[in-house]
């Protein structure tokens, strides 16, 4: 039997706020309220939820960025938070909010990304440029300092950056966010490849519906913390009776989530 490549069970976060009246008082959010589902091997899983539904920190536990409150966490095999120093040689991660340095060039910041995760010179160079141009980068841009690319531009060397190790499991966090038509289908082109290619594990974090039914073989609605509904984009149309994935998206992540019931998720495809 071929096991999970990400395994998540029940997890948990919640985060203290401060509140300013006469007294400072805290009190905790839920920012993940109980979350399951399974990643296959060379699956994309899409995670579909508004501002706030708990996508970009589902995608910091996998990625060792923050330790959940409750549950379980396994990639690849390795549990979380006690393997975090091997999951973090196994997987890439792409952030809508990528920090670079900035005055540096791709090149530079690629190579500079290579050093630490201790791969030579002569074969990080060659990676990084069949990446950047898989991505429908110009090769006299890669000595262009970041400070003076576009979005769409210093997006794609964020995606080579996590690609530097060829890693199996890959972590995007609304990777095409503002990027414009072009960039957008440059970079879905390239996951589309790069699944068939190397056959990676991808958890994708969108907004963007149209994206997820072209690269997503399950898709998972979080609304306020909870996972509302899984499956294929046809299973869970089927399961709202609606005629898009937004008009789903909408009536299975509706009202009754905002008043704290927990709708019936749509059964995974199996």
């Amino acid at each position: 039997m071929v096991l999970p490549a990400i395994q998540v069970r029940d997890l948990r976060k919640r985060f203290r706020k401060r509140r300013r009246l006469r007294k400072a008082t805290a009190s905790a959010e839920w920012a993940l309220g109980g979350v399951s589902f399974d990643v296959a091997p060379g699956e994309t899983y899409g995670l579909l939820g508004p501002n706030g539904s708990g996508k970009s920190t589902l995608i910091r536990i996998l990625s060792t960025l923050l330790i959940a409150d409750g549950g379980e966490v396994r990639v690849l095999g390795h549990r979380l938070p006690d393997e975090q120093t091997r999951v973090r040689r196994l997987i890439g991660r792409v952030s809508v909010d990528a920090a670079f340095y900035k005055k540096l060039s791709a090149r530079e910041n690629l190579l500079y990304t290579a050093l630490l995760y201790g791969l030579k010179p002569s074969v990080a160079e060659p990676r990084a440029m069949d990446v950047l141009e898989r991505l429908g980068m110009e090769e006299r841009t890669f000595t262009v300092p970041l400070e003076e690319m576009s979005r769409g531009m210093q997006q794609k060397i964020s995606i080579a950056r996590a690609l530097m190790i060829n890693p199996p499991v890959l972590l995007l966090d609304e990777p095409t966010t503002g990027l414009d038509p072009k960039s957008r289908r440059d970079v879905q082109t390239f996951l589309e490849d790069l699944r068939r290619r190397e056959g990676t594990t991808i958890v994708l974090t969108t907004h963007d519906m149209a994206e997820a039914e072209r690269l997503c073989a399950c898709i998972g609605f979080l609304a306020h913390g909870r996972l509302v509904a899984e499956g294929t984009s046809e299973l869970l149309k089927r399961a709202a009776e609606a005629a898009t994935l937004d008009d789903a998206f909408i009536k299975l992540t509706g009202e009754r989530v905002t008043d704290g019931e927990t709708p019936a998720a749509a059964a995974k495809e199996s």
